[in-house]
């Protein structure tokens, strides 16, 4: 019996999503410093492309978990750098919508590109339609999970500066 076969299969998943999710925040953070931004701002650039073509500052705002204030402050260094860019509400004045720059597009995709079409050979080659289907379902209900706790997060009182948690002053 090999060392890998006495780790129990939940421990062996558990260890490999985590290093997975480690791979995934280090190609984030390399990318960000690459195209010299902050993880937040990719992130927002990332919904922009890949999830919501458009949106809206509050939409925005919601789904990163940051107050108004920040999301402007993040939407102006975004397009002073020419990667997104903000146009009048078709419908109400007050309003504005955000995009992707194409250009923004073009370099997202050129950097990506090697990753995804690397990724969906290695699937292809080694896996069968059936156990796509599997890990597709994993990774969806995985998904799940990770967006409900970070709601749950999302919902606690933040710790100030200098607290611990666990401290009285935290509680």
């Amino acid at each position: 019996m090999t060392a890998a076969s006495q780790v129990p299969p939940q421990q062996g998943l558990g260890e490999a999503s985590r290093a997975y999710q480690a791979a995934v925040d280090d190609f984030d953070r390399e990318l960000a410093h690459h195209l010299g931004v902050n993880e937040t701002d990719l992130r927002c650039l990332e919904i922009l492309v890949q999830e919501l073509p458009e949106a809206s500052p509050s939409q925005l705002a919601d789904r990163l978990g940051l107050t108004t204030g920040s999301t402007t402050a993040l939407l102006d260094r975004l397009e002073r750098a020419g990667y997104l860019a903000r146009q009048p509400h078709p419908t109400d004045r007050r309003k504005s919508i955000v995009r992707a720059t194409p250009e923004f597009q073009k370099t997202a995709f050129s950097l990506m590109a090697p990753l995804v079409d690397e990724g969906h050979q290695m699937i292809a080659d080694a896996f069968t339609a059936d156990q796509i289907a599997v890990i597709t379902d994993f990774l969806r209900r995985a998904t799940e999970l990770q967006q409900r706790h970070v709601r749950q997060l999302r919902a606690l009182p933040r710790l100030r500066s200098g607290e611990r948690a666990g401290s009285p002053a935290a509680r």
